[in-house]
């Protein structure tokens, strides 16, 4: 007879628990890049897009920067159609250049 009773304040105790678990914060970047800053990243991409594609860099056409909660990454593309991602951390520092 007490099982008869058990399993639904269980279930209930259950979903009561659940319910009030809050969700986890978010801990995102609060780090600007100033102007100046995104300039010479973008510089930066474009001559290390210069480099691996072999072309000049005023042939690299950057489309913006993007912020994420540890790095930030510039797309772009060559005169020949040619995509590629320049990322850099959270200071703006270079990482990579992935081919896309």
């Amino acid at each position: 007879m007490m099982m008869k009773y058990f399993f639904p304040a269980f279930a209930t105790l259950l979903l009561v628990a659940c319910a009030d678990t809050p969700p986890p914060a978010q801990k995102a970047q609060k780090v600007k890049v100033n102007a100046t800053r995104s300039l010479d990243m973008e510089s930066l991409c474009k001559n290390e897009a210069a480099q691996i594609y072999n072309t000049d860099a005023l042939k690299i056409d950057i489309s913006g920067l993007e912020q994420f909660q540890g790095s930030y990454e510039m797309r772009g593309s060559t005169f020949r159609k040619e995509s590629f991602v320049c990322s850099f951390d959270a200071d703006g520092q270079f990482l990579h250049l992935s081919m896309r």
